[in-house]
């Protein structure tokens, strides 16, 4: 008989200075000594937010002033299944403390992988440190990726995917060479398209796989710091999922400039699929940056796009 899943709100709690709040398990608790994200199980009749503003008050003598949907995980341990329902706690009032005692540790993002959590927590782990904004570098000659990564910087966007596929490989890796020797890649977390084979460059932190590189894969590449994948339907997603990717983009979800009669997915297909797997998943196709809220409605980490970026 299929066991009852169990409900959970999560707080990703963020300071003033980006630090994330993290708090030790009692050993007597399920999961226990392990490290977690704050929060507790819905009560009956009680929404999400309701649960999360409750659980953080109780636990850390913190009120939630703002709090944003982030991701939603669903594991089935041994003995139950579990929802997480995530959100990203950006306003707040109080100290936090541990009101029952337990430990707790402000922690830097991308320290966080030093620390044991519960195998349903670490998904949060990569939404925690990926941005709302996937912007992708495309260009017809070196001048052009030149010009269209000042423009993406000047954006404020901090993750980049070079994609540039109709580029020689010559061409994109003496642009990275410039970016290197030149400082300007610096606080930018760079990804190379798979088909490029420029994974190895010292700038690169990361590959974002071609949905045809995807489905060659039959695991998570080593030694890859990031790894990312283009998507197009929930199979791929799963599949994606499987291999252990970081990160998915899902495409296309509404109309392109470029392909204005290609068939897309649309929102609803978009959060379904999505709601489907334990992973970021950035919306590609037809997005500007005002389209982030609908995006973040719809389960997506954020929006990934070429053109949104060079305005």
């Amino acid at each position: 008989m299929r066991k009852q899943r169990m409900q959970v709100a999560v707080g990703v709690v963020r300071n003033a200075a980006g630090q994330i709040l993290i708090a030790l398990r009692a050993p007597t608790l399920h999961q226990g000594g392990l490290w977690e994200f704050p929060g507790g199980k819905l009560e009956v009749g009680e929404t999400a937010d309701q649960a999360l503003r409750r659980e953080l008050k109780e636990e850390l003598d913190i009120t939630v002033q703002s709090a944003t949907p982030l991701i939603s995980i669903c594991h089935q341990y041994p003995e139950r299944e579990v929802q997480l329902l995530v959100f990203e706690v950006s306003g707040f009032s109080g100290l936090a403390r541990g009101n029952e005692g337990q430990p707790v540790r402000w922690v830097e993002p991308e320290d966080l992988a030093a620390y044991t959590f519960p195998a349903a927590n670490r998904p949060i782990i990569a939404a925690v440190q990926l941005p709302p904004y996937y912007a992708i570098l495309e260009a017809e000659n070196g001048a052009g990726l030149r010009v269209h990564w000042q423009k993406i910087i000047a954006s404020g966007a901090t993750l980049v995917q070079i994609r540039a596929k109709g580029l020689p490989r010559a061409v994109v890796a003496a642009f990275l060479d410039e970016l290197n020797v030149s400082g300007q890649g610096r606080g930018i977390t760079v990804l190379v398209n798979s088909s490029l084979g420029l994974a190895e460059h010292p700038l690169v932190q990361g590959i974002h796989l071609t949905s045809q590189d995807l489905r060659a894969l039959k695991q998570r590449p080593k030694n890859v710091r990031w790894l990312a994948a283009s998507c197009h339907n929930a199979d791929e997603l799963r599949y994606a999922q499987a291999i252990g990717a970081d990160f998915a983009v899902l495409a296309p979800v509404l109309p392109t400039l470029t392909h204005p009669d290609a068939e897309t997915l649309g929102w609803w297909a978009f959060s379904e699929w999505v709601a489907g797997v334990n992973l970021p998943v950035y919306a590609l196709g037809g997005m500007a940056l005002t389209s982030l809220a609908m995006a973040r409605q719809a389960g997506a980490q954020g929006i990934a796009s070429i053109r949104a970026f060079l305005v």
